[in-house]
């Protein structure tokens, strides 16, 4: 299920929208202020975030570039700053699109609906990730290091890919269970996510992998989708 934040500090808004978004078959997080939207995308990983520009606490608009400088997240901007400059300056800090208020909730699922495909088909073409003398295949899902397949389990495999498409930031270990093994139906313990996040540093001789006390782990080296 595809994931979306949607930052918006008017709250009748936001539950209108959030439950519109379910119903259309999203997982939506919502968020009041720039500071809870920074604490849920460092806990998590959205494919497109919905966003206001004039929020309680800073500009929506500084909060789009920043995010546009450290990773290739979708932006939506909806506000009711309608001026042609308004819009311009939008799209300038990196706006996918630009909604104005007030506006349809049918029109928004379709918009969302359509970015979505577009994200879709990207992901698609760009299946293979480099990172150093790694090279990971999404469709075969294969590892190669300098040329030379690395023997890696199904888990192991799905954790790199969890946390190659998460590089730079920090998952959970909770997380990392939900999307690694709770997918599968099994239960296991928080020191299934250590064992074998050892493992893979030992298989693959990287140090990339850094442990957050408290908070989880992180791929600290960039990784390149082509």
């Amino acid at each position: 299920m595809q994931k979306i934040l949607l930052l918006e500090d008017d709250k009748s808004l936001n539950r209108g929208i959030t439950l519109t978004l379910q119903k259309a078959g999203y997982a939506v997080t919502s968020a009041f202020t720039l500071a809870e939207a920074k604490d849920c995308i460092e806990k998590e990983r959205y494919s497109l975030i919905i966003c206001d520009i004039t929020l309680p606490d800073g500009s929506g608009l500084d909060f789009g570039r920043k995010l546009r400088e450290i990773g290739d997240t979708y932006f939506i901007y909806l506000t009711a700053l309608d001026s042609e400059i308004d819009i311009v300056n939008g799209y300038d800090a990196g706006a996918d699109d630009y909604i104005t208020k007030p506006f349809s909730l049918m029109v928004l699922v379709s918009k969302v609906n359509a970015l979505m495909r577009r994200i879709d088909s990207t992901k698609e073409y760009k299946s293979i990730m480099v990172c150093g003398d790694l090279e990971l295949n999404c469709r075969e899902m294969k590892v190669y290091q300098r040329g030379r397949e690395v023997s890696l389990s199904k888990k192991e495999m799905q954790l790199l890919t969890y946390l190659w498409e998460n590089g730079g930031q920090i998952v959970s270990k909770d997380s990392i269970l939900e999307h690694v093994w709770d997918v599968d139906g099994q239960f296991v313990d928080e020191n299934t996510v250590t064992v074998n996040i050892s493992r893979l540093k030992n298989k693959l001789g990287t140090d990339a992998i850094s442990n957050v006390r408290g908070l989880g782990y992180i791929w600290t080296e960039t990784v390149i989708r082509k």
